[in-house]
């Protein structure tokens, strides 16, 4: 399984970064991860041509061909960044790598919520009409006071987290495959309507 995890800030050191990295190591024996930065994404500008910038066409190619997607958020003034907006702006003008796509969502925080805003606010941002990935439904991974949880190997001191982020990951492999089984069934049906004729 192929799976792209993107770190949804532009801050050099970030404790989601340290999340996706420690998601990465972590279950190395069930999926390859590779980290996406959006950092050098330009401001969204809405070019006439639709001409996306070659960075972000790179990653959207990455999207495209990888089973899931892991998105990790901060949270800032109780909303995801606006470098992850811009993101998912350029990631849905005129091309549409999250189309159908499974999105786990993960955010680390400084405080004691864990991104839990900024998350429920993606889930929104995912559903709309030019973006419409497959959230992970009913599932969250909140880490909160992110600064304190992660030892010197970059770990998570915390068991039950760890369990909980197990859990949460089974799910989500669980959920890449009933994905791909549900698109491939609408394909079929999208096929038998439009060659379905009354006169034969």
């Amino acid at each position: 399984m192929k799976l792209i995890g993107i770190v949804g800030t532009n801050s050099i050191k970030s404790t989601n970064r340290q999340l996706l990295e420690f998601i990465q190591k972590k279950f190395s024996d069930k999926a390859e991860i590779e980290l996406i930065e959006i950092y050098e994404f330009p401001v969204f500008n809405k070019p006439v041509d639709k001409t996306v910038p070659e960075v972000v066409q790179k990653a959207a190619d990455k999207i495209e061909s990888a089973d899931g997607v892991i998105i990790s958020t901060p949270e800032y003034d109780h909303s995801c960044p606006a470098v992850l907006m811009n993101a998912i702006a350029w990631l849905s003008y005129g091309i549409y790598p999250l189309l159908n796509k499974p999105i786990m969502i993960t955010g680390a925080s400084y405080g004691t919520l864990g991104s839990s805003r900024a998350q429920s606010q993606l889930r929104q941002i995912l559903d709309a009409p030019e973006v419409k990935a497959r959230v992970l439904p009913s599932s969250e991974f909140l880490l909160g006071n992110s600064l304190q949880a992660f030892d010197e190997e970059g770990n998570l001191k915390d068991e039950k987290l760890v369990k909980d982020l197990e859990q949460i990951f089974a799910d989500f492999t669980l959920f890449i495959e009933f994905t791909a089984q549900l698109v491939e069934a609408k394909k079929l049906m999208e096929e038998q309507v439009k060659n379905f004729s009354w006169e034969k």
